[in-house]
């Protein structure tokens, strides 16, 4: 007040602790300023229901169109081939880190390490039509229905085993900000050729970008890239 009425000017500096940063953004929150860390477009509720609902119809649409012919052809042709479940459900992180169970297609033979150990190059746990399904992305259609049920999106960052969440978050950075939105059948990653055992470093990056620059054209693009490039798994080198 006293430097007011002495018509000096008023500045106020935020303390970080010494914490160095290298961008910041501004959100208000009930007419309240605040510093954010990460740009987050999916935090405002009306994005967050324009995307749940675009999924919702795009996924029904997928389950009755495709999937409800598509099924019982793949079935049959992976039991011909090798004994065990048409379906391999595998515990993965979701959103906030809270495990669901992601629905694919069985590429395998029924393994004991499945849930410890991603495929690798001339795996050979992968069956002949599993190699198919990975090479196309076929085994991951079945994701459509978790989609549905509202445990994943179709564009988002691609979601982990549990081991990998765990092994990950101890060694690369900014590792975890990929759950704070649901992951996804597709993504930025991904149609950028980090798939499979590719860099984690990489993928983390196109994850981030994701988060932060999301837009329903955004989600349209890489469903595009994925529907004519990203399909076929052409992978980058991992580094």
């Amino acid at each position: 007040d006293i430097a007011e009425h002495k018509m000096i000017r008023i500045y106020m500096v935020p303390d970080f602790k010494n914490k160095l940063l290298s961008s910041y953004y501004l959100e208000i929150i009930h007419d309240v300023p605040f510093l954010k860390l990460i740009k987050e477009p999916l935090s405002s509720p009306g994005k967050q229901f324009l995307k749940r609902t675009f999924d919702f119809l795009f996924s029904l649409f997928v389950t009755i169109f495709l999937l409800s012919w598509l099924i019982p052809i793949v079935a049959i042709i992976i039991k011909l081939e090798s004994k065990g479940p048409v379906f391999f459900i595998q515990k993965r992180s979701g959103l906030k880190n809270e495990p669901f169970g992601c629905i694919k297609f069985r590429s395998m033979t029924v393994n004991e390490i499945a849930d410890l150990q991603i495929a690798k190059k001339n795996d050979s746990r992968v069956t002949k039509f599993g190699a198919f399904m990975r090479k196309t992305s076929i085994d991951e259609l079945p994701q459509f229905f978790n989609v549905l049920v509202g445990d994943m999106s179709i564009v988002g960052p691609r979601p982990h085993m549990l081991s990998q969440t765990e092994q990950y978050s101890k060694i690369t950075k900014k590792y975890m900000t990929r759950h704070i939105v649901k992951p996804g059948i597709t993504g930025w990653a991904q149609v950028n050729g980090y798939r499979g055992d590719t860099s984690i470093k990489g993928r983390i990056e196109h994850d981030i970008y994701y988060i932060e620059n999301w837009s329903a054209l955004f989600d349209i693009k890489i469903i595009f890239m994925t529907a004519f490039k990203g399909m076929m798994n052409d992978e980058k080198i991992k580094k």
